[in-house]
């Protein structure tokens, strides 16, 4: 089957994202499959292009064996709506003419959000290449871009909700990453359940590999044989950080305690600030890892923290961080409601805490540090069950299965 997925996001860059677009297509590959990647220059979430993408239309290269196409996008950091909004676009409407030009023709088009608008040029080039448009849901836009403030309602959102609308009653298929968001476009747009499918995220359990605590990367950053809460991901509006930092500011005449924050985004120089100003000298910021480093970063930790804001549409969510301290056999503390802490209680893999609730945060990363051998359980039991119902391979077959349904619907 030649599969065209487009998306704005691939590695060499990070999140979630990036790595379901790439692990899916290199297991699609791995079965015989002929697989066309359709994405951006990597430059989030820096806003920085590399020396040999700079001035340059698009770029063909193989990666694990996926024919990926780059186009221009406009590359702007991870910072400020508008600025974002222009580079979503930018990418929408270059991916679409440089599609068109450079992309064989698919049996069937995947095309992801975020952003929604990469699903605007995915559903062009489907038309005009003569193939089925399959519509995948990681993110609801507009909705989870007012769930946190970054937009009030205004004639934007409701131009963006207009094309939500239009995307998910002229696809093919829509495919969402879990049962709340399938849902929630249910409810807010009356798509039938019948119309849409759920794969949802999952981890290389290849790659996720347990390691040794007293790896390279605990000595690197200084850690010592404290215990390390860490937070690995995006810094955006959307993930509470600042609870985070106010959290570790109770623990503070815990020395033995160290609250660890890896990665880049719109609010990370804010949290750096907040926490110089308030005196906070028990957290540590990280830059951006590469990939071949998330695994140390994971086993040298000792907690994986996974928190979002306190607001109804992040109980449909289930971020990619879970499955990553699954597969790391890393007990976990989630301040993530609805999907999330089910997954999580089922799995016997972490405790959960209300989000945006510092002192029962703070009360979670005390008691893991007190009783280390309870944490250790909830990691075993957490690697159990993320390679029985969320290993990549497992999904990217489930996923194989569902696309050949829908182009071979096509082609009768």
């Amino acid at each position: 089957m030649r599969i065209l997925y487009v998306s704005q996001y691939f590695p060499p860059e990070m999140g979630a994202p990036a790595a379901r677009v790439h692990e899916l297509s290199r297991e699609w590959v791995r079965r015989g499959h002929d697989v066309t990647v359709l994405t951006g220059f990597a430059h989030h979430p820096t806003g920085v292009l590399a020396p040999q993408d700079r001035g340059r239309l698009t770029r063909r290269e193989r990666v694990d064996g996926i024919d990926v196409i780059r186009s221009w996008v406009w590359a702007t950091p991870n910072a400020g709506t508008l600025r974002r909004m222009i580079s979503y676009a930018s990418f929408m409407v270059s991916a679409t003419v440089i599609g068109a030009v450079r992309a064989s023709r698919p049996e069937v088009v995947v095309a992801t959000s975020p952003q929604l608008l990469c699903a605007c040029a995915g559903y062009v080039l489907a038309r005009c290449l003569h193939a089925p448009f399959v519509f995948e849901v990681r993110d609801l836009w507009p909705e989870s871009i007012m769930a946190v403030g970054a937009m009030d309602e205004n004639a934007l959102v409701g131009g963006l909700r207009r094309v939500a609308s239009f995307l998910y009653r002229n696809a093919d298929r829509i495919v969402t990453v879990g049962h709340g968001y399938r849902e929630e476009i249910h409810a807010r747009y009356g798509i039938p359940l019948d119309a849409m499918d759920v794969v949802p995220n999952g981890v290389d359990g290849s790659l996720f590999v347990p390691a040794p605590r007293d790896n390279p990367v605990r000595a690197e950053f200084g850690w010592g044989d404290r215990f390390v809460a860490l937070y690995l991901g995006t810094h955006g509006m959307a993930h509470a950080l600042d609870s985070v930092l106010r959290a570790a500011k109770r623990l503070e005449a815990r020395r033995d305690i160290l609250f660890v924050l890896v990665g880049e985004g719109a609010e990370k120089e804010d949290l750096k600030r907040q926490a110089e100003r308030e005196g906070i000298t028990n957290v540590q910021f990280i830059g951006q890892q590469p990939k071949d480093r998330v695994r140390l970063l994971y086993a040298a930790s000792d907690v994986g923290l996974v928190t979002l804001r306190d607001t109804p549409l992040f109980q449909s969510v289930l971020p990619s961080k879970i499955f990553e301290n699954m597969g790391m056999e890393r007990g976990m503390i989630v301040t993530v409601g609805g999907e999330a802490r089910r997954l999580v209680e089922e799995a016997g893999a972490g405790l959960y805490v209300p989000p945006e609730d510092p002192a029962a945060l703070a009360g979670a990363v005390a008691a893991c540090a007190a009783d280390r051998e309870a944490l250790a359980a909830r990691g075993r039991s957490g690697r159990r069950f993320v390679l029985e119902h969320y290993d990549r391979a497992v999904l990217a077959e489930r996923y194989l299965g569902l696309l050949a349904r829908v182009a071979g619907r096509a082609a009768r």
